[in-house]
């Protein structure tokens, strides 16, 4: 069974490039994404009104495409980690995982035994609806779900060696704003104190032979943390992808209309 795309680009050595949804669930978004060649997308259920049955409408539209669907849960509790991983989710993000016990627990929720306590839901969303070989199936999923922990507090900087060193975590996220905010320096992102602790993330990756994830506002700033050493990028929000993108040319089609 082949692994998807995220999978995939990470075992080429290369970096995958994502988007984040939180306002256009639409019937066409996957389909437009496939587009726009992004590798994955975080369908988010933390700051968004997605509820369970728009995610399972959303991963299932993205699951008829290459683009690999992963899902912000709004907290790390097994109700929402397993019953988004059995509607189809390639992955899960957790917003603001502040220690190994955490970062244990969602692994234990999403990862089928030895790896986690995942319960049995066989010949779901997540099987395509075809009862399969069981224990195949374990072995696959376990290696084709992606677990990925945001650092978003002092705290979770703090406790980077024990996160990263979870077993079935995949990648650790670092939420900018949050993260800025927890330190007393909200968008100070050239701040020394941020900055090192940026690097102290890169760092407990590479150790734990991990990837470093993040979501830039901007080319130039995609530019710097590249060579910080992050290698999973979500190419901005949709909201702020599509309001960027209309403001600019609004502004430009006016340039032509003024007399």
């Amino acid at each position: 069974m082949k692994l998807n795309r995220f999978k995939q680009v990470v075992d080429a050595g290369r970096v995958p490039v994502g988007h984040m949804i939180m306002e256009f669930g639409t019937r066409g978004i996957a389909k437009i994404l496939e587009a726009a060649n992004v590798d994955f997308v975080l369908i988010d259920m933390e700051h968004t009104g997605f509820d369970p049955s728009n995610v399972a409408d959303l991963v299932a539209w993205f699951k008829a495409t290459p683009v690999a669907p992963f899902v912000r849960v709004p907290q790390g509790l097994y109700h929402f980690l397993a019953r988004t991983m059995d509607a189809g989710a390639l992955g899960v993000m957790v917003a603001n995982v502040e220690s190994g016990e955490q970062a244990r627990s969602i692994v234990n929720a999403v990862k089928f035994a030895p790896m986690g306590h995942r319960g049995l839901g066989l010949g779901t969303a997540h099987n395509d609806y075809v009862a399969p070989n069981a224990v195949e199936y374990f072995e696959y999923a376990n290696r084709n779900t992606t677990v990925i922990c945001q650092i978003e507090s002092v705290k979770g900087v703090e406790n980077l060696e024990a996160i990263a060193s979870t077993e079935g975590v995949d990648v650790l996220w670092v939420g900018h704003w949050d993260l800025t905010q927890s330190m007393g320096i909200p968008g100070q992102f050239q701040h020394p104190r941020f900055l090192e602790a940026m690097r102290a993330v890169v760092d407990a990756t590479r150790k734990r032979h991990k990837l470093a994830g993040i979501q830039p506002q901007s080319a130039a700033q995609a530019s710097e943390w590249l060579a910080l050493g992050y290698n999973v990028f979500s190419w901005g929000v949709d909201i702020g992808v599509y309001r960027n993108a209309l403001t600019a040319a609004v502004a430009e089609f006016r340039k032509t209309t003024v007399k």
